[in-house]
């Protein structure tokens, strides 16, 4: 739901004041480098993560464009540090030297909205103050299917809004108010990683989006009402049934549950007794592999289908409080979930049960009638998601150096 700048305020820390220090402390040294290195593309994603959309276009910079002055910033502890490390130069995230590197680039890129030093003071110079004029690219973090108002260009100022569906770039080209252009349909970067995957059909994956309303709840009152909540009965419940149980038994298969990562504060209240049902942590949990070798996809709202999908890998929806998260979490977009979703929509447990040992008795194959749906809304569907990205990219540099020049 959209905040004012009140409400902003009141979430604002401690450490965040002290990035106003380490900002103003960087705005001389960023201004000398620049000339330095005048071209340098700063890529992000979470301070910890080198997983999604921007690890795979650094990914595609450093072995297909490594004529580009690159840099990932992430955190050195980061357990996926390595892997990024590997491919080319680093920063640490949210240090003194971030905040230069970001002052300076000529292009920031991120698949979060908040991938940047600090969000708060990020937020204050790019959307409130209009500063730095430089080029910043959102990648996104999942296809768009809702109304987000914390992504209208009013509350971000994105220079480029990278789209993965054409039903989902006419969405947000028409209604999230950005400057003609500026939305593109050029796909997700990390589905050009989805075509050398193989289903394991014995793995079912669980992965229910977070819930607006018990993220932001802190201490023992936000753990007292998590614990009293529909969304921690019905996810809990489902994953210690016996009819999850039995039903996984009966077909040699085997689930992954894990929550998101805006509710690991609650993790440890979410456990099962099926030795058939792991429970796993967001940092715990390889989530890309996951997506990439599960054969079955269980989720409430989650944009992870939309990688399913384009596998045309089947989908079953667990949807018991529709009326509340559109109501206290995100309005509903383009997207009607019975019109338009890949999988049936279920509101209890026992018609999940029943849709999920349908999807098993098909062999884990996405029915025709979905796979239909997935040919609509995946015109592009190819292996050109970073190159046509890196293009939109570049033309967008060669206008704004061309209005500089002029």
């Amino acid at each position: 739901m959209r905040e004012g700048l009140l409400q902003k305020l009141k979430r604002v820390r401690a450490k965040d004041i002290g990035h106003i220090f380490l900002f103003l402390a960087a705005l001389i040294p960023a201004l000398l480098y620049k000339r330095r290195r005048p071209h340098l593309w700063l890529v992000c994603e979470n301070e910890n993560e080198a997983r999604d959309n921007g690890y795979w276009f650094f990914k595609y910079l450093r072995e297909k464009q490594p004529q580009e002055d690159a840099i990932y910033a992430i955190k050195g502890c980061s357990g996926e540090y390595n892997k990024v490390a590997s491919l080319g130069a680093t920063v640490e995230y949210g240090s003194y030297k971030h905040w230069i590197y970001y002052l300076m680039a000529e292009v920031n890129i991120g698949s979060q909205k908040y991938g940047k030093p600090n969000a708060a003071v990020c937020y204050l110079l790019e959307v409130i103050l209009s500063w730095p004029k430089n080029t910043r690219v959102f990648l996104q973090h999942g296809v768009t299917k809702d109304d987000l108002p914390f992504l209208h260009y009013d509350q971000t100022k994105m220079s480029l809004f990278c789209c993965a569906a054409k039903p989902e770039y006419e969405f947000v080209r028409d209604t999230f108010g950005y400057p003609e252009g500026a939305v593109q349909y050029v796909g997700l970067c990390r589905f050009d990683s989805l075509y050398s995957c193989e289903a394991d059909k014995e793995l079912v994956l669980i992965v229910p989006t977070w819930r607006m309303w018990l993220e932001r709840k802190i201490g023992q009152e936000g753990e007292k009402e998590f614990l009293s909540s529909e969304y921690y009965w019905n996810w809990n419940g489902f994953i210690n049934s016996d009819e999850l149980h039995e039903l996984l038994r009966i077909h040699g298969k085997r689930a992954v549950f894990c929550l998101h990562r805006n509710m690991e504060k609650y993790e440890r209240y979410m456990s099962t007794k099926h030795e058939n049902v792991q429970v796993l942590g967001w940092q715990e949990a390889d989530i890309t592999g996951l997506i990439h070798s599960a054969g079955t996809l269980i989720t409430d709202f989650s944009s992870v289908y939309m990688d399913f999908a384009y596998m045309k890998k089947p989908v079953v929806y667990f949807q018991f409080d529709k009326e509340a998260f559109r109501a206290g979490h995100l309005p509903e977009g383009y997207f009607e979930y019975e019109r338009d979703g890949f999988g049936p929509v279920c509101e209890d447990k026992d018609s999940l049960i029943r849709a999920m040992e349908e999807v098993f008795r098909n062999e884990c194959r996405m029915s025709e009638e979905y796979a239909k749906r997935v040919d609509r809304f995946y015109t592009l569907h190819d292996d050109k998601n970073c190159e046509r990205t890196y293009e939109a990219i570049n033309a967008l540099i060669n206008r704004n150096r061309g209005k500089r020049v002029c």
